[in-house]
């Protein structure tokens, strides 16, 4: 058995075309604009990049994006102070700190210190505590974004037994709660699991998230099984030339992709969906602070 490829880059260009017609049918007839601010403190070339990507595919959906950037000595008063400004500003639906913030900056007040209705990255304490008891929430992009292919892959996930490996607040918390919503049977598990090979062996759908390279074996899987790999580790890669890596997930790839039914790549498959779902996240904000029917498919 060969896997099918979950192609993330092609089904996030669909997630974007949807938010863009949705965009424009309420600029047309409500008048109003999605907006997007991003807070960017200091110099991080990734941070940087991703900001600049994410600007770049707001604007290409016809919102409003606003980026602020902010020197690495910026004191914790003066970006409280921009976010309570940000909160205030009725041209912006969504607000989002680029993480992660310089070490004198305290990031758990920072994102609680958003208006939770803005919290497009879905990690103020609202959110998770909503998201955790079944209720109306922003949810957190990259789950989201896997949730999303799983039901296009899958379509009805009730009754699918899942396994999630890793229990951060980004991602692999968030994920359970969202396989939960669907009605999966869902163990969260990690490197710390007793018999973790044979707790995966079960499972109709494996949620890789440890950020380990290379983590999960072949072995692992169940024949068959859906693999959402969210690991983005960099290795050596000297077959390139001296000094060169490459990018790999924590799902050994080559050798799974023998015994699953389909799986995300590393790179292309669950990273471009988290942007795709950032503007998803941006449009949902909007309607809901308008009154707006919300679009369907993206939350």
């Amino acid at each position: 058995m060969t896997a099918t490829l979950i192609d993330g880059k092609a089904f996030a260009a669909v997630i974007r075309e949807k938010v863009a017609t949705h965009v424009a049918r309420i600029k047309e007839a409500q008048g109003v604009t999605p907006g997007l601010a991003v807070v960017l403190v200091g110099d991080d070339p990734a941070s940087e990049v991703y900001v600049r990507s994410k600007g770049k595919q707001t604007v290409e959906a016809g919102m409003n994006s606003f980026e602020h950037k902010l020197p690495v000595d910026t004191t914790q008063e003066a970006l409280l102070e921009l976010i309570e400004t940000l909160n205030a500003d009725q041209s912006v639906h969504g607000i989002l700190v680029q993480l992660p913030l310089p070490a004198h900056l305290d990031e758990s007040l920072v994102i609680n210190a958003i208006d939770p209705a803005k919290d497009v990255d879905g990690f103020h304490i609202s959110n998770v505590g909503l998201l955790a008891t079944g209720q109306k929430s922003m949810v957190p992009c990259t789950p989201l974004g896997c949730v999303m292919m799983l039901r296009d892959q899958l379509g009805d996930l009730s009754g699918k037994d899942a396994v999630v490996i890793g229990r951060s607040n980004i991602v692999g918390k968030p994920m359970a709660q969202l396989l939960l919503r669907e009605s999966c049977t869902v163990t969260i598990a990690h490197s710390r699991t007793k018999d973790l090979p044979e707790v995966v062996k079960r499972a109709d759908i494996v949620v890789a998230a440890v950020g380990r390279a290379n983590f999960v074996q072949g072995d692992w899987i169940k024949p068959g099984a859906t693999v959402i790999d969210v690991g983005i580790n960099r290795i050596p890669a000297p077959e390139r030339g001296e000094g060169k890596s490459r990018l790999v997930g924590d799902v050994d790839f080559a050798a799974a992709k023998e015994v699953a039914g389909a799986i995300t790549p590393v790179p292309g498959g669950v990273g471009p969906m988290t942007i795709a779902c950032l503007l998803a996240n941006t449009l949902t904000a909007c309607c809901r602070a308008h009154g707006l029917a919300e679009p369907d498919g993206l939350t």
